[in-house]
């Protein structure tokens, strides 16, 4: 099992996957569920990895370059954890929507990119393309909304654009929002991504 906390809330068919950023922890976006859906399910996760004493998804071998390996066996461990907490604590497996920021955001693409009945939707805040030149499962009927800053220095304009692209082109629906800002996760884009959920 990893690390996580889980809050049982009044409407059990939704359950909010919350997953941190480098250095983060299971606490860190906690007050974002309420503002997205202050009824549902809360699972909230810690990485495995741990980076100069910072928790992390996977690992990494520099800024912006992931260890693909590594990525491949850590998306697999969440997905089957998603299975196991989903047996225990008796929520719908098929009614999961990931909301991640900057390393967790990269795990939730991950997990889209490589399963395809891992989440119904999600919420990417600052994501990267987890993986390049490798076939996609059929999205149809997911959704996704992407919040990205036009002056993030690590995740830069065009790697928000590809990720949409790859996910329309698996079948998803795909919000991309722009912020004018770097890559802080900010309330306009939670508020924005609050928006896109409830409609």
């Amino acid at each position: 099992m990893m690390k996580h906390i889980f809050q049982e809330g009044k409407n059990h068919s939704k359950t909010l996957l919350l997953l941190h950023g480098t250095g983060g922890t299971e606490q860190d976006l906690l007050p974002l569920a309420d503002i997205i859906d202050g009824d549902a399910n809360v699972l909230s996760v810690r990485g495995n990895i741990s980076e100069n004493g910072m928790p992390r998804f996977f690992k990494r071998l520099a800024e912006g370059v992931f260890d693909e390996e590594d990525l491949i066996f850590r998306t697999k461990e969440l997905n089957e954890f998603l299975d196991e907490a989903s047996e225990k604590y008796g929520f719908d497996r098929n009614n999961i929507t990931a909301i991640g920021y900057s390393n967790g955001a990269n795990i939730a693409a991950s997990l889209m990119f490589h399963y395809k009945d891992a989440l119904q939707e999600a919420i990417l805040h600052h994501p990267m393309v987890p993986r390049r030149g490798i076939d996609l499962p059929d999205l149809a009927g997911k959704k996704v909304f992407i919040a990205a800053g036009t002056n993030d220095p690590i995740c830069p304009a065009d790697e928000s654009e590809e990720l949409k692209s790859l996910l329309e082109n698996a079948g998803a629906r795909v919000e991309l929002h722009w912020e004018n800002r770097g890559h802080q996760l900010t309330m306009d884009e939670v508020k924005a991504a609050a928006n896109w959920y409830k409609n």
